[in-house]
This record gives structure tokens, C-alpha cells and sequence, in this order.
């Protein structure tokens, strides 16, 4: 049986823009990882704003990609793509450049949930303006404005790009067992997001068999024992998000694809999907005393002292954080 494939809208006039939005989630993902601690110290401050202006540019740079679609007049729209390209060049080294003389080597709590919340609204905004974007392109001019969102919350281009951002922080992220399948399980559902819109019937059945498998794991889990509160609160607020998203996607099926059932789904999918990358780079301001999938290296500047790496070491923990505690026998 040949199985349908989500259509991705790729032509030949969009194909530059495919690149940019390409070019955009790989350089997300790039300064992501750059700026989150591979171990022991938060992120510096200034590196953490540079990294916000870095993806809020991006935005600002698919927003005017988008007007060349929205205004009849192409050399206007086309200057406006340019000083977009300007501003994503100047912008974040100038904002960099000022946090360096405001903020030196300052660095941010871990405790706080402000960077993680800002990061992951900015990455989750560029992706959702990336699925608009493709959707206007694929009418190849203006058109209402509530369809338009209703297919790009609902498309590959949201729901993939976002998916590639939640995996690549999910394989450095130090996290316990549970929580990590739990969270591998919710980054599956935006991979076969795009099927429920398109084709309901294969993406509903796709989405229940992903739910139900992962409903027997972690309840095995529980039942086996082990499980830690933060984790017990994790999978309640796991159970929260598929039964949002069921919700959402059987109203796509019962209203056979309506603009606001499309919509809603977009939107519940966005927000779960937010939330995650947000509480993934929590993980990684106070999750250290738990193994990554895979171990990155460690820059020098962070190693310790008599020891090829600072991982060699275990810190003595207060909190579920490193303290400055000095490691017994020195």
C-alpha cells in the first residue's frame, strides 16, 4: 500500500527561499548549541543575548521574504530582503558588542525561566513565519490572511523545522531516562504532525499508535518504580500534551480539514513544541548531574584542573546543581 507523503511545495520559484529556510534552521540549531553549557557554568549573559539577536534577525529576515509575496512591487520588496539581510549581519554583532561593555563576564541564573522562555518564542516564531512564508509562496501572491496561517501552522516547514531543533537538542541535552523518551516521544508527534492535516486518516492512526506506545512505556516505568518527582511531573504534563493534541487533531478529522480546525491544530502543536525547546535548554542550565545521549567536548576553558576534562570530576550537588564545593580527597 503506497503511503501518502505530506506535500512539501517545493517549485522552482521557491527554491531560493527553500535554501534560506534551510540555511535558517541549520544556523538555529548551530548557535543553540554554541551558547548552551556543555557542563558546570551557566551561559554567559552577552552570549545568550547574542544568540536571541542572531534568531530574532532570522525572523526579520523571513518577514521579508514574506512582503515579496504580499507586495505587487518586486524591486520594493526586494530592497526590503537586502536591508533584512544587512540588519541580520549588523544587528546581532552590534548588540553584542554593547552587552560586552553592559555585561562583561556576568552570568545568567539557572534557576530562571526568562532565557529559556525567550529562546525558545524566538526560535518557535522564525519556524512558524518559515511555514507561512511557504504558504503564500505556494499561492504565489496575497491571499487571506487566516488561511494562510491556518496552512503554514499545519505544514511540513513548521512542523519539521521545529522537529530538527528539538532533536539536535535532545542528543546533547543531560537528561535522566525517563524524561528523555518522554520528550523523544513528543518531538516524534511534530514528525507526523503534517500527516493529521493532510491526510487525516493516516495521521491520526500514526499519532495514536505513537501515543499509545508511549503510554506503555512510561506507565511500565512508573510501575517499575524509579521515577523521580520532576520526572512525575513531566510525564502529567506529557499526558496533558497528547490529549491537547488528540483533541486537536480529531477536530481536523470531524470537520474534514477546516481552516479553523487547522488552525487550532497549529497552534496546540506550536505551543507543546515551544514548550519543550524551553524546558530542553532548562535542562541544560541544571540538568548536569544526568548523562547526555552524546557526550560533547569540552572546551578547555571549562576543563579542570589536573584532568583532561572537567566531566572527570564529579561536583559535590546541592539543589540538582554544581556547587563550589571543593571535591573531597583534594
Amino acid at each position: 500500500m503506497r503511503i501518502p507523503f505530506p506535500v512539501i511545495g517545493i517549485t522552482a520559484e521557491l527554491l531560493p527561499f527553500a535554501v534560506i529556510a534551510i540555511s535558517m534552521v541549520i544556523v538555529t540549531v548551530f548557535v543553540l548549541i554554541k551558547v548552551l553549557p556543555r557542563q558546570k557554568d551557566p551561559p554567559l549573559l552577552t552570549q545568550l543575548v547574542l544568540a536571541l539577536s542572531v534568531l530574532f534577525g532570522g525572523s526579520v529576515l523571513l518577514l521579508a521574504l514574506l512582503y515579496v509575496f504580499l507586495d505587487p512591487n518586486g524591486t520594493t520588496a526586494w530592497t526590503w530582503v537586502l536591508l533584512s539581510f544587512n540588519f541580520m549581519m549588523m544587528f546581532p554583532a552590534g548588540v553584542w558588542f554593547i552587552g560586552l561593555i553592559l555585561f562583561r563576564d556576568q552570568r545568567i541564573d539557572p534557576t530562571g525561566g526568562f532565557w529559556p522562555a525567550m529562546l525558545a518564542i524566538v526560535a518557535t516564531g522564525s519556524e512558524a513565519l518559515m511555514g507561512v512564508l511557504f504558504a503564500y509562496g505556494a499561492v504565489g501572491g496575497p491571499t487571506p490572511t487566516v488561511p494562510a496561517l491556518a496552512t503554514g501552522l499545519s505544514s511540513v516547514w513548521f512542523f519539521w523545522s521545529m522537529a530538527a531543533v528539538m532533536a539536535a537538542l535532545l542528543v546533547w541535552a543531560p537528561l535522566g531516562f525517563v524524561e528523555r523518551w518522554a520528550l523523544v516521544a513528543l518531538a516524534a508527534s511534530s514528525v507526523l504532525a503534517p500527516w493529521v492535516t493532510a491526510y487525516p486518516t493516516v495521521g491520526g492512526l500514526s499519532m495514536s499508535v505513537l501515543m499509545g506506545a508511549s503510554f506503555i512505556a512510561l506507565v511500565r516505568s512508573l510501575l517499575r518504580g524509579g521515577v523521580a518527582p520532576e520526572e512525575g511531573r513531566l510525564l502529567v504534563a506529557l499526558a496533558g500534551a497528547f490529549l491537547a493534541m488528540t483533541l486537536a487533531g480529531l477536530a481536523v478529522v470531524a470537520t474534514a480539514g477546516s481552516v479553523p480546525a487547522d488552525l487550532a491544530f497549529g497552534t496546540v502543536m506550536g505551543v507543546v513544541m515551544a514548550v519543550e525547546v524551553a524546558y530542553l535548554i532548562r535542562r541544560y542550565y541544571r540538568g548536569h548531574m544526568a548523562s547526555p545521549w552524546v557526550a560533547r567536548s569540552v572546551d578547555p576553558a571549562d576543563a579542570v584542573e589536573g584532568g583532561p576534562s572537567a566531566a572527570v570530576r564529579t561536583p559535590a550537588v546541592r539543589d540538582g546543581r554544581p556547587t563550589e564545593l571543593p571535591v573531597a580527597g583534594r
